[in-house]
Order: C-alpha cells, then structure tokens, then sequence
C-alpha cells in the first residue's frame, strides 16, 4: 500500500508550469514554482514543519505544548497542519489587514486567532508581534517560533525548494525571482542556487511602504520609507533575520494596484488561481527582465499562495473597484486627488535656514497648513505644520526668531500615485499631517487631510 502518515509528509515536490500569455514580449523561458500544490496552499507549510521539528529535537517544544505566532495567515496555516499532527494548540496574531479568508481558515483548522492594528510600530505592545512574544512569555509550555528571525524557515527552502528548483530546470536555471518578506524563501532557494552557480541572479520583489529596497540600495533603514499598504505576504517594517541582503543582487518595488491586477491576469490567462503577492512577485520579476533576457535564459518566480485567501479582496469585483484598482469606478487614488489640484500652483515651500518667523508669514500669505522644508540643493528635509509649530511658539516664544531647522518636523512620505484613499487616511493623522506624491511630470504634490475631505465629498 502507498499512503501518507499525515498531511505534513506531501509537502514539497510542488510544479513548475512554463508561463505564455502575461511573458509577451519577454525573451527567455519564464517558469512559475506553484507552490499552492502543498497541502495548506501555500509556501509556508515547508518552514513551519521544519521550525516546529527542530524545537522538538532541541526541546523547545514539548508533547501538548502551545504554537504561538505571528502571521500574515499562510504561516498560521502550516503551522496549523503540523500542530494536528503532531498533538499540539495554536494561537496565531493577526493584523487586521489580513483576509477574512485568512482568518476564517485558521479558525477552521482549530487555532485561535488574535487580530492585531497594523498601523502601530513593531515594538507597539498592540502590534501582533509584541502580542505574540507576550503570550509566549505568559502561557506555559509554549512556543513562539518567530519565523522573521528563526533560521530553520531559510534552511527548510536551502534544503527542499532550492534543490526542487535545481532539479526540475536541469540546472539550466539563470535567474530566479521571489517575494521578500521573512527573508526564508527568497534567500534560502537563492543562497542554494548561488552555491550550484553563483552566477545566477536573484530578484527580490518588494513593496511600496516597506524598508528592503532602500536598505539594500543604500544600507540605510529609511523610517520614512514605512507607510501602509495592502498587499499581504511581503515587504516589513523590520529587518528579519532571515532577510541576506548578500544573496539578493537586485530588488523591485510593486504598488498594490499592479500586485492586485497581475494575480488576476495569472488566473484568467494562465489558470493558475494564485495569491496577491504572487502577482507581486511576477509583475516585479517580468519589469526586470524587460530587455535583459535573452532567449537562452531560465527564470524561475515563486508563486507562493491560493487565491482562496484573497475572494474577498483581489477576486472581488467590488472590492478591486472600490480601491481604484478597476477603472469602471472612480475611487479616489493620489493619482486623482491630485489631478483635481490646479496645475498651475507650484508646491509652496520653505528653506531651513529661512526664520520661523518668515515660515509664519508664508504659511498665513499662502493660507496653507503644511510647509515642505527644502535645503540648498532643494532635497525635501524637513516640514512644518501650523499645529505643531503653534504649539511650539506659545511654549517658547522666542523659537520665532529661530531658523526654519531648529523648528522642522521630519519630511512628508512619498507615496505611489496609486495609493487608495483608504491607505492615504490611515497615514496622515495628527502626528503626520500631509504626505507627498509625485504627479505625471515628476513634480512634487502635496496631499493634505483637507484634500481628503473633499476627495469623500465629491464621491
């Protein structure tokens, strides 16, 4: 008789499936690893059996002992498979901007489920990784597997998917291309890969509000780079232990619109029913290899999750229309709200060695609430807002005599024209009270809480 001793022994051994129609144009054969074929649909099923047998041989995790994580989902539900397996409890924290499928599956396979605020800093005690590392410290006989920083996550893809890949593309492979978030899949299948030939390339695809690009560009974690966003699955406001910046040679940034519009493309031209990051990952992986492919080359993009996860949001007409992701409704995007700013009106700004007393005057002469502050060269350095600054003013009087420098706040954000209303009014708030976009020309725009305002009253 053939027959699994449970559902974790057919993780692995996923497909690859040559992609046609979205590669049009692109030279080179273009491979999908579609790793929905594991049992909990996702990726992640390969790094949460590996994290949770090697606590069991170090002793970490002990018979009836508590799983507790934090999860964008796919994780949670790996590590809901083995806990099944294996006689274990599960207790997973979510952000709130995770699927309801997400959340409903994970309750299906026995976990309790904790939704957390995602627009808190990490080290919040609100935010679901402080809440998972608090009740990995109160519940006894638990254990919190952390896959940013656990390096059995990118031992599990060194030792299956880097192999799987190898083998199946004859190591004929030439570049390969994954979404960056733990860091597990995409440095582990790349750091295998490199070690059968460093010539390949590697492509990390990330995601507009996340640190990656800019620290890899510059080796500078950039706050000012973390905003919200809506893809799930990659990206971070962290630098997770699993992330090796030195096996990934380049990395590409994805807005959430072209993430969303390439899952369903992937569904309707290719039948391949995937996740929203994996259109990510193939947008991004395909926008590299414009013009750099020739027709010898292999690449191979990741495609980590179902669809299932995602009927609600990128499989839902309403919801894609809703955030200006489908043309047929106009849902106010930064591209729209700044359209409707006259094109005449240059962005009013101010130097830093100009004097708080002249910011004041400009601020009232332009009737304006938010200043950009501007050095010699013209690189944004700094804001003012009339708030704060009147604040400031009545605690020392004297600041009015100051330099614009003594008295800025950190710069405006810039955002991607295709941020949605709903992401735009979750980062301007009391203590950032404008953000920046750029409009069709590359000139700077400012988007303010009123422009907001009267975005929602025109509908």
């Amino acid at each position: 008789m053939r027959y699994c001793n449970s559902i974790i022994e057919t993780i692995g051994d996923t497909p690859l499936v040559k992609l046609n129609a979205v590669t049009r144009g692109i030279r080179g054969t273009i491979l999908a690893k579609v790793e929905y074929f594991n049992p909990g649909h996702s990726m992640k099923d390969r790094m949460a059996v590996r994290m949770i047998e090697d606590a069991e041989r170090r002793g970490d995790l002990k018979p009836g002992g508590t799983i507790i994580e934090g999860t964008s989902g796919n994780t949670g539900m790996g590590l809901a498979l083995t806990a099944i397996a294996r006689g274990y409890r599960c207790i997973f924290t979510l952000a709130d901007k995770q699927s309801q499928e997400k959340i409903d599956i994970l309750r299906a396979m026995g976990a309790e489920v904790i939704v957390c605020p995602t627009a808190v800093p990490p080290e919040d005690p609100r935010s679901y990784y402080s809440v998972a590392k608090r009740l990995n410290q109160e519940i006894p006989n638990s254990y919190y597997p952390n896959q940013y920083d656990n390096l059995s996550n990118t031992e599990a893809h060194y030792d299956t998917t880097g192999p799987e890949i190898w083998r199946d593309t004859d190591g004929k492979i030439t570049h390969y291309a994954a979404g960056v978030g733990t860091g597990g899949s995409m440095c582990g299948v790349a750091r295998y890969l490199k070690a059968q030939n460093p010539d390949i390339v590697t492509v990390g695809i990330d995601t507009y509000g996340s640190v990656f690009k800019k620290y890899k560009d510059t080796g500078e974690f950039d706050e000012t780079e973390i905003y919200p966003y809506l893809t799930e699955g990659i990206g971070e406001d962290i630098l997770p232990a699993n992330v090796d910046f030195s096996v990934i040679d380049h990395i590409v940034k994805v807005t959430d619109k072209d993430a969303a519009v390439m899952a369903r493309r992937l569904s309707r031209e290719e039948g391949l029913f995937v996740g929203w990051s994996c259109g990510s990952a193939v947008w991004g992986a395909l926008e590299w290899a414009k013009d750099k492919l020739t027709d010898d080359d292999v690449m191979v993009i990741i495609l980590p999750d179902h669809g299932t996860r995602y009927l609600g949001k990128v499989y839902s007409d309403n919801w894609m229309k809703d955030h200006g992701f489908l043309e047929e409704r106009q849902f106010s995007t930064a591209r729209r709200i700044i359209g409707k700013q006259s094109g005449e009106d240059a962005l009013t700004t101010i130097r830093d060695d100009a004097t708080v007393a002249e910011a004041i005057t400009l601020l009232t002469s332009v009737s304006v609430s938010q200043l950009p502050v501007v050095d010699d060269d013209g690189e944004f350095v700094g804001s003012l807002s009339d708030t704060k600054l009147l604040k400031q003013l009545i605690e020392a009087p004297e600041l009015k005599e100051k330099l614009v420098r003594d008295a800025m706040q950190p710069p405006f954000q810039f955002v991607p024209a295709d941020t949605t209303l709903d992401v735009l009014s979750s980062m301007i708030n009391r203590d950032n009270p404008a953000v920046m976009v750029r409009d069709e020309a590359g000139l700077p725009r400012i988007i303010t809480q009123h422009d907001l305002l009267e975005s929602i009253a025109e509908g």
